[in-house]
């Protein structure tokens, strides 16, 4: 047969459809029972929400497992050549979340303007509507260009309603669109709020987004909250982890029931890839929308603490540790107030708190107070270090000019720091010579003649 025969044969092979040419290959290896028509999206119900959608949407465009993605609440976001699917689910502000209503977290919005208060988890001056709390599902568990998002999650309120939103990648080369979509929703909010979101989350989002910035909008500019930062200040000492799953155990009293972990959601994400069925991934969906709204659970726990809100009840370490985070920024006089309370109690934290708080009165210049704090600790093993009667001896010294306090104090310290280096080889000789200096000038001071403390050798 000759070669035009044989072309001629072939000729209905080789033409394609000009509607499947225009198809993504991997919509086509999808069961044609499991596909329909996006048409049947609008006999959605009322209470579901209207997806902002390109102009590029058609009719005649078919979506995988369309029925599985209706029943999962999401709706598809379409580009110029691909889409992605919006998840949305509502709330109202009394439903119960661990310990709190969501409508909490307007009373709590409302006590930080009231405060006055400067501290990083402060959001005086925002609107409730500001607020993202925001989380992500990756292909991998590090950083890293090859590290893909998949799912871009996020709760926030919106017209007296909890609203969550995923924005979902239903396609690894459908980043534009995902991007769009999320873009799109996002760039009225201003403060960001993540748990680990300032070391993986958002640097992840920027990194992925400088891959396709020529075809997507910029980046807002959003303030910044990281919870994990204020729950390891907290509870680092009290918790096996500071992981969100265990402080929503401990902390929140959330019970997560038939949980994907997070660890599973790069597997699961595959799967769905090879297969396009959402089912794989339904309950990733729902992990990450546990996680956005344990994120509002956990802002409103945390800033009632900070706030001392009297339905909150704090222990000790609890309120040690608020004190320690408003000491380290600047805000002294809430530092006292905590510092106090402890100081008062007899857990073990109270001597922890006077020393605390004589570190503070002394930066004040509260000599007297400063002494009494310090004078208090000398009594204890722990906290009664050759350090704190230093500090004693330096207010007797330069300031109260006491100097027999000054001398005995600095005695008492290099008794204790002679003790605690009995058993080591060889001692600072720099240490040694300080006490042996500050000793000698305050023998000077007081007009003593005595025999000096360091006839003797006290380096053996």
């Amino acid at each position: 047969m000759s070669l035009k025969n044989k072309l001629q044969r072939m000729k209905k092979h080789l033409t394609l459809d000009s509607s499947i040419e225009h198809m993504d290959q991997r919509e086509k290896r999808a069961e044609p029972e499991k596909q329909s028509e996006i048409s049947e999206f609008n006999s959605q119900k009322p209470e579901e929400f209207e997806c902002k959608q390109s102009v590029h949407e058609t009719p005649q465009s078919q979506i995988p497992y369309a029925d599985t993605w209706r029943r999962l609440q999401a709706k598809p976001f379409f580009g110029e050549e691909e889409y992605a699917m919006v998840r949305e689910v509502r709330y109202p502000l009394d439903m119960i979340h661990g310990n709190y209503e969501f409508s909490a977290l307007l009373d709590v919005i409302h006590k930080w303007n009231e405060s006055g208060l400067e501290h990083p988890l402060s959001i005086a001056n925002k609107r409730p509507e500001d607020l993202l709390f925001f989380d992500t599902e990756t292909t991998g568990l590090h950083g890293g260009v090859g590290n893909t998002i998949f799912l871009l999650g996020y709760s926030k309120l919106e017209q007296d309603e909890i609203i969550v939103r995923q924005h979902f990648l239903t396609d690894p080369f459908s980043e534009i669109t995902l991007y769009q979509s999320f873009l799109a929703d996002v760039k009225e909010s201003k403060q960001l709020v993540t748990y680990n979101g300032k070391s993986f989350d958002w640097p992840q989002v920027k990194t992925r987004h400088t891959l396709v910035r020529k075809d997507v909008p910029a980046l807002p500019v959003f303030g910044h909250i990281d919870l994990l930062h204020g729950a390891r200040r907290l509870w680092k000492n009290e918790l096996v982890s500071c992981r969100l799953s265990i402080v929503e155990q401990q902390k929140l009293g959330i019970r997560r029931l038939e949980d994907v972990p997070g660890s599973l959601a790069p597997m699961l994400y595959f799967d769905y890839v090879r297969e396009r069925n959402p089912e794989h991934i339904a309950g990733v969906l729902q992990h990450n929308e546990v996680d956005v709204l344990s994120l509002i659970t956990l802002y409103i726990h945390i800033s009632n603490m900070l706030l001392s809100v009297e339905t909150v009840t704090m222990s000790m370490e609890e309120r040690y540790e608020v004190a320690r985070w408003y000491e380290a920024v600047g805000s002294e006089h809430m530092a006292l107030s905590h510092y106090r309370e402890v100081a008062r109690s007899k857990h073990p934290y109270a001597v922890r708190a006077k020393a605390a708080l004589g570190h503070i009165f002394k930066r004040q210049k509260e000599w007297s107070k400063a002494l009494y704090c310090y004078d208090a600790c000398m009594k204890d093993k722990e906290w009664g270090t050759e350090g704190i009667c230093i500090e004693a001896a330096k207010i007797c010294e330069h300031h109260l000019k006491e100097y027999d306090k000054a001398y005995a104090y600095t005695k008492l310290a290099f008794e204790r720091w002679q003790k605690k280096t009995a058993y080591l080889r060889q001692r600072n000789k720099a240490e040694r010579e300080m006490y042996e200096k500050r000793l000698l000038r305050l023998e000077k001071k007081l007009g003593q003649t005595s025999e000096s403390l360091f006839v003797e050798d006290v380096t053996k």
